[in-house]
């Protein structure tokens, strides 16, 4: 059966019942989920699944996403099919993985407006991010320049909108794909956008903020040279 994705549609719920449609060892697949599993560099959710009236919990230790199932690993014996529960992400880590992630495609349009150059990679961690570049130059006053480009993109506020498209529409869209290799399976018949208004558009396939002014501001905090055009900045959240 496939998994309802609703951190797809709203990055903003916490919380959702669910029912168990199948198990295997240590793992079950819910009918429903607001866990993130992970992937694109953001990091998967952590927290809770309880059951029988909340009095059975057990800790998600591991998620992964198989075909259209997204399959939860728990500490402990799990419940059997049929099972209603109750899924609980930790929100605190939600929302940083949220305002981390928005600050990284608010990074990647500054850069991809002012140099045109596309990113390489990128990784998010709990309390740092970084995103590589095709960039052949990145001294100091290009590094002060871009910092304080996103952090203004960050003060105006823009508003952040998510939404799908059929692929052969979503492909009509120049430059949607900012990485340099397309990593989205051929198979998908709808791509899912996150646009920030007036900077940015992408296809992508994570949770993010409603505007912009959440991130609050970043600070770029180092930067390595990964090759002759291939250039690493690594940034924290400010606040």
């Amino acid at each position: 059966m496939k998994t309802k994705l609703l951190y797809h549609e709203n990055s903003f719920t916490f919380e959702c019942s669910a029912r168990v449609v199948a198990v295997e060892g240590d793992e079950i697949a819910l009918d429903a989920t607001v866990f993130y599993p992970g992937g694109g560099g953001q990091m998967p959710d952590r927290g809770i699944i309880t059951w029988d009236n909340r009095e059975q919990e057990g800790s998600v230790i591991a998620l992964n996403k198989r075909d259209d199932e997204v399959w939860h690993t728990l500490d402990r014996l799990p419940p059997a099919v049929g099972t209603e529960v109750v899924c609980t992400i930790d929100w605190d880590f939600r929302y940083q993985m949220m305002r981390t992630h928005s600050a990284l495609h608010i990074l990647c349009g500054i850069i991809w407006k002012e140099f045109g150059v596309q990113v390489t990679g990128g990784q998010m961690y709990p309390d740092k991010a970084r995103m590589d570049f095709a960039m052949e130059n990145l001294n100091k006053e290009r590094i002060t320049y871009i910092e304080e480009r996103v952090n203004d993109a960050i003060e105006a506020d823009y508003p952040i909108r998510v939404y799908t498209l059929p692929r052969e529409k979503a492909f009509a869209i120049p430059d949607l794909v900012r990485t340099r290799i397309n990593l989205l399976p051929p198979d998908i018949e709808e791509v899912r956008i996150v646009e920030i208004v007036g900077l940015d558009l992408q296809a992508d396939g994570g949770t993010h903020v409603n505007h912009t002014k959440e991130v609050r501001g970043i600070k770029i905090t180092k930067t390595e040279n990964k090759g002759k055009i291939n250039k690493r900045i690594e940034i924290r959240l400010t606040d």
